[in-house]
């Protein structure tokens, strides 16, 4: 059996450790555009210079000989040829599978604003390739123009403030990270980021953008007209997945690549895994679907079900929150809330049962929130403070001395 794997992240890397542990003669072959593995999430550690390309990598040592892969590193796929089981790369090499996962990811979103996409100076954040123009860029800049607020273009700008550049975030909408956060945690972090130097315009996007004699943009227009100067614009704008391959292929596509309940395409033999799919995209939740289609590739009939929330872990500047499940509320919703000078806590309830908590300074107890929420756990016959709920108050002692849960 040939198992071809497109994709060296998280996704990719657990399904080929999941097939070499089912099947110890398989072929497996992985395939990627990338040179490094590397954690997308660590990717700003490498731009402040705390770590280098080894620095990021999250496979064990030797990955690829212990689990005898053959990584063709360095190249893309051009096309997915399910008719004629096999792949065709950009160097004209075709590859042919009898097992094909697609976990290619997604590619930064560099919106058509002005000339954004045409100049050499404007950089999204998503792959190491991007990181190491940014700090090949940054060697002889200062001024760094950031568009979006949400992790990734924080994570950008944390980064480059230890380099020591004069760093402007705008953002389209009135308050920082919101996706992931309510105003009062978010407005933790932008008085932490303007503490060390940084400017933010909320409210605002770009609306235009000229390429000057050197192919760079050196200055962005606002949409009230304002100019912002700039010798590096990182675009974080969001993600599209890496569906240009599959073109012709017959593999059905919505936001994402379609599949079912067990990673199946549309095609037989694809499976699909990751930001790819156009599922819950975060780290643990693209391990699990890599896992789960290295299975079935194998002949298993795992299924995955586990896109019930969004979670995030955000760290900046010491300040740690956790965020999972819903944080917009919605009509209906009982809001709690909890604050001191250490702490911010609130509980979005609806119905008896917890649809999102957002947890700032202090982030115990964190598992116990998320289960709750995965599961639609009532809470309502709880009598103590939500706030102080932990496992122990879903389970008894039976009669043999066992835990017995009590959901």
């Amino acid at each position: 059996m040939k198992y071809v794997i497109i994709g060296a992240g998280i996704a990719g890397a657990q399904a080929a450790k999941t097939i070499r542990e089912k099947d110890n003669a398989g072929e497996i072959v992985m395939i990627s555009a990338d040179t490094h593995v590397h954690s997308r999430c660590m990717l700003h550690k490498f731009i402040a210079g705390e770590r280098d390309e080894k620095g990021l990598d999250f496979t064990e040592k030797d990955f690829f000989e212990k689990f005898n892969i053959d990584w063709k590193k360095g190249v893309r796929v051009e096309q997915v040829c399910p008719q004629q089981k096999e792949i065709v790369l950009d160097n004209g090499e075709k590859i042919s599978y009898d097992k094909l996962l697609l976990a290619n990811g997604a590619d930064s979103f560099i919106p058509p604003v002005g000339e954004l996409r045409k100049a050499s100076n404007v950089y999204g954040l998503r792959n190491l390739s991007d990181a190491q123009a940014i700090v090949k860029e940054a060697e002889t800049a200062e001024n760094v123009l950031v568009i979006g607020s949400g992790l990734v273009g924080l994570d950008a700008a944390y980064g480059l403030l230890e380099r020591g550049k004069k760093i402007t975030i705008v953002e389209m909408v009135d308050r920082i990270l919101p996706v992931q956060l309510d105003v009062h945690a978010a407005n933790a972090y932008q008085k932490l980021f303007e503490n060390a130097g940084v400017r933010f315009v909320l409210g605002r996007k770009a609306s235009e953008a000229v390429c000057e004699a050197d192919g760079k943009i050196h200055k962005i227009t606002l949409d009230n007209g304002e100019e912002l100067a700039c010798d590096i614009v990182i675009v974080a704008a969001g993600v599209r997945p890496s569906l240009a391959c599959l073109e012709g292929s017959g593999i059905q596509c919505d936001r994402g690549i379609t599949v079912d309940a067990g990673l199946n395409t549309s095609q037989p033999d694809i499976y699909a895994a990751g930001d790819i799919t156009g599922l819950s995209g975060i780290w643990p939740n693209a391990a699990n679907q890599g896992k789960i289609a290295g299975e079935n590739m194998c002949g298993g009939a795992e299924t995955y079900t586990d896109t019930y929330a969004i979670k995030n872990t955000i760290n900046f500047f010491g300040l740690v929150t956790l965020c999972v499940g819903r944080i917009l509320e919605e009509d209906g919703d009982q809001v709690q809330i909890k604050e001191d000078k250490t702490q911010y806590k609130r509980i979005i309830l609806k119905d008896g049962k917890v649809e999102g908590v957002l947890l700032q300074g202090d982030i115990s107890h964190a598992g116990t929130w998320q289960y709750l929420i995965k599961n639609k756990i009532d809470v309502g016959g709880i009598k103590k403070d939500i706030f102080d709920i932990n496992f122990a108050d879903f389970y008894h002692v039976d009669e043999k001395g066992q835990y017995e849960w009590v959901f």
